[in-house]
Parts: structure tokens; sequence; C-alpha cells
């Protein structure tokens, strides 16, 4: 932000120097004049009004703010007379098309229309021209590129990204002999590269991302010496990556990502000594990472992501000046040594097979720009979280409701828990929810000119929209997001996920072109390939969800969306593309209390009623009958119940821990636990000051499992050792008898929506049931 104010500033002060710098005599031809009036009739600025006093003196060119709209007519100067040299309607969602009169301004040398709302197609006559820059990025223009371009040999920049152009890149492109920069990117080209443009050797910015093309990665790359950037991202193109890509040493930018093909060695770069940001994303790479690739002084970003390689980092030490770590992804082994863990740079070591990390490695100190999710080679539960011991399931869920980027949110009765402020926000991000659940985050915005990556950038929030409040927030991801929920029961979910664009507009200006898409992964299933939010609900702005069927077998769900590189980049500003979710449900419909049915709620109340059934048993004992000595060892007992030890019972409720009481009766409190076996459990336990002896409470135990009943909830067994008499039943959730037969809980019975069936009537069905 404070370097756009200071762009800004410049900016208005250099508009200053101009307008006290006029040259009041001179002014332009009337018939150029006519001219820029009917342009700016046919691009659709239908209020402008240009006259001879529209010029600036001596070729001044504007400046390049980026964010706010510019109309400029800038002309050279001579004597009396000016001449128009520079074109510059940028960001004025204008709706018209490009106008074919600027063929009638001989002097014009730059157009730039980027930035807004003009259809139709590139005219012909333009081939006639003697243009330096062409820039109509960003609109909404289709049909085939016009090979008439090819005649424009003067032209050194020529930008046509983020339009609808089809068919093939014209072979006579290869006449631009001076072209130095050629941006194709976002569109719907297709066929393959003609090996003519090798004859752009004067070429130093090259970008084809996002396309539709069917070859394989053309090899005349050793012919472009001054190329400085090189972007091919999903661009249809296949691997490998050429050989000849070695000869270009003064790139600084070099982004291939999302190739097919057979797998190949790390490319040979060894000579691009200048290179910044090096981004080679899934492009089937093998073996290890080359030792100079770390020895590269200039190296900010490299982006080695969803390849195959593999090896140690033992002993590596990153570039100073290196910003960004990308290795997701990857079959990379061994330790995760401290010195690739350098402050200052954010690193992703996320999907690897590293050993496991206890707490006291490097890699497991407090580090907010580290993510090490499955990062181990162990499938194990307990070790997909690097740097815990002993992480187990303390119980089971069957549900999860996130509002994605956003606060806690109750829909449909229904809490959807916000996530805006977990984690750290960074580039390589892991949280961790105390539900065992939460998120997995990889990639750094593109050109945002943002490498704090603040935690704005990867939350959106509108306001002041038909949106209801579950889609007015979402979370975003510049690569890879993976929510993930461990600790689940087994079994089939309905998984629903949310959308709503809420980046693009939905009127007719610019903002409303960016293309989103990424693909979605559950359970590492592809459901979706190159999805696209608009185009599933028909608008930006608007509500919509898509529903899957998902068996969990080993009490784990992940939902991973992935940037494949195809979308816009820079709609409505640079750095904008990758995945968006605004929220995610699941469910076990297993566990589905909306049902109208009395049964889980007769589980409920019965083994609550057993609760007071077996209590009330003891309380008669400890009256009546007691005694002093206490035996270990039920003996002489025809009952099929099981005896569990004070080990078991201590385990599966954690010492009995506070935090697992449940309840507390008129004769001990009861303690939820979960069996090493994984089955949930009641224990009651009664007051060791009881006068009770074992014989008589497993009389009495005898009689609590005779009672047997489809309504009467599990009696497992109990425990006589030391002074614990514990009874051990079948856990249910569903509160307390009382509760359920005389408060509140009785309106929210299945059923109880019957207006032909009352409460009592209700109640008295149940707890006949219990009685008979």
């Amino acid at each position: 932000m404070l370097i756009k104010t200071l762009i800004l500033l410049s900016y208005l002060l250099a508009l200053s120097w101009i307008g006290t710098h006029k040259v009041e005599a001179a002014t332009l031809p009337e018939d150029e004049v006519t001219v820029l009036n009917q342009i700016a009739r046919t691009m659709g600025a239908i209020n402008w009004n240009f006259d001879g006093n529209v010029c600036q003196e001596n070729d001044t060119a504007t400046v390049d703010i980026g964010f706010v709209p510019e109309r400029n007519v800038t002309c050279h100067c001579e004597n009396d007379t000016c001449h128009v040299t520079h074109l510059i309607f940028k960001r004025q969602n204008l709706p018209g098309k490009l106008p074919s009169e600027l063929v009638n301004l001989p002097n014009l040398k730059e157009i730039d229309f980027a930035y807004n709302y003009l259809n139709g197609s590139i005219p012909t006559e333009w081939g006639s021209m003697q243009l330096e820059k062409i820039s109509v990025f960003g609109n909404r223009l289709f049909g085939s590129i016009p090979s008439s371009l090819g005649n424009i040999s003067t032209l050194k920049y020529l930008d046509l990204e983020v339009n609808n152009f089809s068919g093939q890149v014209p072979p006579e492109l290869r006449q631009l002999v001076n072209l130095e920069t050629l941006r194709l990117s976002s569109n719907r080209l297709s066929g393959n590269l003609p090996s003519e443009l090798a004859d752009l050797r004067n070429l130093r910015d090259f970008r084809i991302n996002d396309n539709n093309f069917n070859d394989s990665i053309p090899d005349f790359f050793q012919n472009w010496n001054n190329l400085t950037r090189l972007e091919i991202q999903g661009s249809g193109l296949e691997g490998p990556i050429p050989s000849s890509i070695s000869a270009l040493e003064n790139l600084t930018i070099l982004i291939i990502s999302d190739i097919n093909g057979a797998n190949q060695p790390f490319p040979d770069v060894r000579k691009m000594t200048r290179i910044k940001r090096i981004i080679l994303k899934k492009c089937s790479i093998s073996g290890e990472i080359p030792e100079y690739v770390w020895k590269m002084t200039a190296l900010r970003v490299l982006d080695l992501s969803f390849n195959s390689i593999n090896g140690e980092l033992e002993g590596v030490i990153p570039p100073g000046e290196l910003k960004f770590l990308f290795l997701t992804g990857n079959n990379l082994t061994g330790n995760i040594p401290q010195s690739i863990l350098k402050t200052g740079t954010t690193v992703d070591l996320s999907y690897n097979s590293f050993a496991w990390q206890s707490p006291q490695q490097p890699a497991c100190q407090p580090l907010s720009n580290v993510n090490l999710f499955h990062s181990s080679s162990s499938s194990n539960l307990e070790e997909v979280f690097q740097c815990e011991n002993d992480f187990k399931c303390e119980e089971y869920s069957h549900s999860l409701y996130v509002n994605c980027g956003g606060d806690d949110v109750s829909i449909n009765g229904k809490t959807y828990i916000g996530d805006r402020t977990f984690g750290s926000g960074g580039a390589a991000t892991l949280y961790r929810n105390g539900d065992n659940w939460g998120f997995s985050n990889t990639g750094d915005f593109r050109d945002d000119d943002d490498e704090a990556n603040s935690q704005l950038r990867f939350t959106k929030a509108v306001q002041s929209t038909n949106l209801s409040e579950l889609y007015t927030t979402a979370r975003l991801s510049p690569l890879s997001l993976t929510y993930y929920h461990y600790c689940l029961e087994n079994g089939n979910y309905n998984v629903t996920l949310h959308f709503a664009e809420i980046q693009f507009s939905n009127n007719e200006t610019y903002a409303s072109l960016g293309r989103r898409l990424f693909d979605i992964y559950i359970q590492d299933e592809v459901k979706e390939q190159d999805f696209d939010i608009e185009a599933e609900s028909k608008a930006a702005l608007v509500p919509f969800a898509k529903s899957y069927n998902v068996s969990v077998t080993n009490g784990r769900l992940e939902i991973r969306f992935y940037w494949a590189g195809k979308g816009t980049q820079a709609i409505p500003d640079r750095g904008t593309h990758g995945p968006l979710i605004s929220a995610i449900s699941l469910e076990n419909p297993a566990f589905d209390q909306s049902k109208n049915n009395v049964v889980p709620i007769v589980v409920g109340i019965v083994g609550a009623f057993l609760v007071v059934f077996a209590s009330g048993i003891l309380l008669w004992r400890y009256h009546f009958k007691a005694k002093n000595q206490r035996e270990k060892d039920p003996e002489g007992l025809d009952v099929q119940i099981i005896s569990f030890t004070l080990k078991q019972i201590k385990v599966a409720t954690n010492n009995f821990d506070f935090a697992n009481k449940i309840g507390e009766g008129g004769f001990g409190p009861v303690y939820k636990g979960q069996l090493a076996d994984g089955t949930v459990i009641a224990v009651k336990q009664l007051s060791s000051k009881s006068t009770q002896g074992n014989r008589e409470f497993m009389n009495e135990i005898g009689m609590v499992s005779c009672s047997q009943h489809p309504n009467l909830v599990k009696l497992y067994g109990c425990c006589i050792e030391g002074n614990q008499l514990l009874l051990v039943y079948e856990y249910l959730e569903n509160n307390c008898l009382s509760r359920a037969l005389f408060g509140k809980f009785i309106n929210h019975l299945p059923g109880s929506e019957n207006k032909n069936l009352s409460k009592w009537t209700t109640v008295c069905l149940i707890c006949s049931g219990i009685f008979v």
C-alpha cells in the first residue's frame, strides 16, 4: 500500500509539472481532434469530448499507477502544431469496440486500452500502422489474432492477455523482429507454437499461461538469448522441458508448471546466475535437487512442488535472498535440518516422506513460517502431525461445519465455526483446531508486491450484498489448500462445499472478466478438474453448493483445492488466482438427529433411566446392607458381563480426569471414557464411603443385567478393586432422564412436532416400553 501511495504521489507531481509547462500556442489539428472523438465513440465513451488543447508536450509518458482510471492523450509538438503519439484509456470500463480509426493518427506510437470492457476483434487495419506498443489486456476481445499484426515491423510490445482470442498463433508474427514483449496468457489459443517464433531474437518477455495448446514445449529457446522472463503455466503444452532452456543465461523469472509427460531430470539451469524466481511446479521432475541451485545468490522464490523429487536436505543452506521455498508434494526423506529453517524464509515441506520429528528437534521449534503437514513417511495417525507425541483420538465426531474465512455463524440451527483468525496467514500455514480439524495452505500470490503475505491476502469478505452471511466470506489460496478432519466415526458422509465468487463483480466492468479455475480432491480422489465457480452458479456473487458422497474408513477426511495454473491472474488486480471456498459441511446420515423417529431419544432416555435405576438399587443397599470387607474378583455369578481392571478404567477416563466428567448423581459421579478398542463408555463411580459389600454389589449387577429390553442401555461390566466399585455402561449422549421427561428437551423429541401426539403421550409410550 505504501508503494502504491508513493507512486500515486509521483504521478500527481508529474501531472502538476506537465500542467505548468504547456505550450499555449501548440494545438492539435482539427482532423486529429475529429479522429479522437470518433475513437471515443467507437470505444463507447459517449460523454467524452476532445478539443485542440488535449495534448501534453514532448512525448511525456504517463506514469503507470496501476489502480486508478487513466485517460491520457500525449502528443509531440513542433512550432504551433501537435500530433497524437500515445493514447492511454485504461481502467475506464469502456464497452465498445477497438477503433479502426487509429489508422488516421499517422504519428501514433503507443496504445494502452487495458482493463476495459471492449469486445469484438482486432481491426486488420492496424497492420498498416507504425506502432511500437499495443496493450489490450483485460477485455472481452475474441476471434483469431490477425496475421496482419506481423506487418507492424516497429512493434516492440504486444500484450493480448486476458481475452478470448482463439485459434493458432499466426506464424507471421516472426516478422516482428523488434518485438521485446509478447504476452498471450489467459486466452483460448490452441494448436502448437509455430517454429517461426524462433526468429524473435530480441524477445525479453514471453508468457503463454492458461491456454489450450496441444503440443510439446518447443525446442527453440536457444535463439532467445535476451529473454529475461519465461512463463508456460497451465498452457496445455506437454513435457519434457527442452534442454535448450539451458541457453537462457539472462533469465530472471522462469515459470513452467502443470505439464504432462514422462518423468524427467531436473532441467539444467546452472547458467542462469541472475535468476530470481524458479517455479517448476508439477513438471514430472524426478531425482535430486542439484547442489548448484542452493548457490544461486539472487534466488528469491524456489517452487518445486508436486513433483517426484527425492533425496535428503541434510546440509542444505538456502541462498541468502531466498524468501519462499515450496517443496510440497515430493518424496524427500531423512531429517529436516536446522539449516533450511532460515529466519525470513517461508518453507513448505508438506506431503513428503521425512522422518518423524520429535518435539525436541529443530523443525519443531515455534515457527510461523514452516508447514510440516503430512511431511512424515509414517501413515499412522499418531505421526500425521509432526512434533506431537502420542496423538490419539480422545473422542470421535460425525459432523463438521466450517465458515471459511469468516466468523462463527448460525445457519438453520447449525453453527458454522469461523476460521478467519486462525493460522498465521502466511504462504506456508498449518492450523489445527482443538476439535481435530484444520487446514494447510501453500503458495504465494504472484506479482502482488506483497512478500509479507499478510493474513488479509488469504481471506476475503464483501459487504452490502444479497448473499447470506455464510457466503460473504471465503478463504483463498494461491496454490493448494487442504481442509482436514481426523477422529471421525467411520461411515458414509455427505460432504457439501459452499461457493460464491466474491472477488469478481457481476456488472459490466473489467472486474467481472476474471476466470477462476481449480481442481478439487476428496480423499485424494479427483472430484472436479478446472472447476469454475461462476460457470456453476451462472454469475458472480451468487451462492452455489455442491455435494459429494464420501466414505471414511480410517477416521480421516481430507478435502484439497489445487490451482493447476488455469484462469486469470490479474483481474481485478495482479495476484488474483487460485482456489476459493466459502464454507464446508460434512454429515454422517447415520447420526442424523432430525429424522422423525422415536428410537434415538428412547435410547437416550433409557440410558439415563438405567443409571437412575441402578443407582436406586445401590442406594437402597447402602442404607440397609453393608459390609466392611471388599473382595477383589467377582465370583460365582452367572452373568454375561465383563470384569474390568482398575487400570483399564483409569486409562479409559484419563485417570478420572475432571474434563471427562459428564454428570453427578446422588451415589457418585459419571465419567466418559474410551476403551483401547475405541469403544466409548460411561463409568459410574460409586462413592468410596459406601459400606456395601461386593457380593451384594454383584447380585445387584445381576439384577440390572438380567433386565433385558430393546430400550435399555447396555451394561458392559463392572470393576471391583481396592475401594472402588465401578459400573461400565454403553455411552449415550442424550442427557438425563429427568430432563427428557419433565424439561424443555421433550419439545425437541423426534415426533414432538406432531400436533396430534402430546408430550405425555410420548413419555408414556416410552416408559411403558421400559417397565413392561
